[in-house]
């Protein structure tokens, strides 16, 4: 129940704010009400009763609600001797063989639940809430990294090839990649040795983000991560939408018109491949997300000048043939940042982590 002294100085406080300045809809978002309500409170205000809260709030009992002696009759069967191993599940299907109905199995578990009688039990670990990783902004290269592996087929049955792949979130060019028999952490650490040497990576902030495999959480990776000064981010577990740039990634890798059709004879095809698949993307493929510039020419800083070419030029084929278009012609303004598993409202919570360019 809100109070009408408590009512009328929500309106009040909702007047000032607008009165200086503010917008209607926000300043009702911060005392936790929406215009609708304000409505309503200021069409009761010259009513006859005014700003009294008219609801009678009745408890209500409900008619099938279990009496306090069908709530000990529950205890006492479910601690029974023959019972208290079981659970409810167990104990209603054998109730029923018995002729005997005390409450539905949804019941039992609410009056043990009130009385702290619901234990997880057997050899499975409990679910856990695993918390989404912390959001990365990324406003220019070598600020935040992602990596992952995935396979390519042999021409072996069964057998697959590792192909580690690590791609700059903000340019999205491939700044590393090798083609291995095996997953392992020592693959893994010297493959971002050698991305931070080619990339000259030196000083410490460097946010690299996996998935939680073996390769990516093991001692050797990570004691190396901590001597580059790089700082890893970890996927949840099994959530796929947490790493969505190498998702990506493979997926126009093993989807482009050139993968081959059929497995790789050998690593060194293997290799070969990937290295042609790496400068395409870099250098010729044009990225839908990062204004259809190349990775390369993102990450090296030329893509400001080309933007710039490209409004000037659809600005000289707007004047030369106005009607062509209605409103504005084609957005070519440069991308200024990337996030990484964004918060929801990451504009209002610059707490979380952001990576600046150093």
């Amino acid at each position: 129940m809100i109070t009408p002294e408590t009512r009328a100085l929500a309106l009040d406080l909702i007047d000032e704010a607008v009165a200086a300045g503010a917008r209607l809809t926000p300043a009702c978002a911060v005392l936790g009400l929406t215009p609708r309500t304000l409505r309503r409170w200021r069409a009761l205000a010259g009513s006859d009763t005014g700003l009294v809260d008219r609801r009678t709030c009745t408890p209500r009992v409900p008619a099938n609600r279990l009496s306090a002696e069908e709530q000990e009759t529950i205890l006492t069967v479910c601690n029974a001797p023959e019972y208290r191993s079981l659970p409810p599940t167990q104990i209603v299907p054998r109730l029923a063989d018995q002729g005997v109905y005390i409450a539905s199995e949804a019941s039992f578990y609410r009056v043990l639940r009130a009385h702290d009688q619901v234990q997880r039990r057997g050899r499975a670990a409990a679910p856990r809430q695993v918390p989404k990783p912390e959001g990365v902004c990324a406003t220019a290269p070598n600020v935040c990294w992602a990596w992952d592996i995935t396979f390519l087929a042999s021409s072996i049955r069964g057998q697959f090839y590792r192909l580690y792949l690590i791609e700059d979130v903000f340019s999205r060019k491939v700044v590393g990649w090798e083609v291995h028999t095996e997953e392992s952490a020592e693959h893994a650490s010297r493959l971002i040795e050698r991305a931070c040497l080619a990339e000259g990576v030196h000083r410490p902030g460097l946010v690299l983000h996996s998935d939680n495999g073996s390769p990516m959480k093991g001692a050797t990776m990570l004691s190396t991560l901590q001597r580059l000064g790089v700082v890893p981010s970890f996927s949840r577990p099994s959530v796929s939408d947490d790493n969505p740039y190498s998702e990506s990634l493979f997926r126009t890798l093993k989807y482009t018109p050139a993968f081959p059709p059929q497995p790789f004879a050998s690593l060194a095809d293997a290799r070969a491949w990937v290295a042609r698949f790496v400068h395409w993307y870099n250098e010729e493929h044009r990225h839908s997300k990062i204004r259809f510039v190349t990775p390369g020419q993102r990450h090296r800083g030329e893509d400001i000048a080309i933007l710039a070419h490209r409004h000037r030029v659809y600005q000289d084929a707007q004047r030369a043939n106005p009607t062509r278009w209605s409103r504005h012609t084609r957005n070519w303004t440069p991308i200024d940042h990337v996030w990484l598993n964004p918060p929801k409202e990451h504009a209002q919570t610059p707490a979380l982590m952001v990576a600046q360019a150093a």
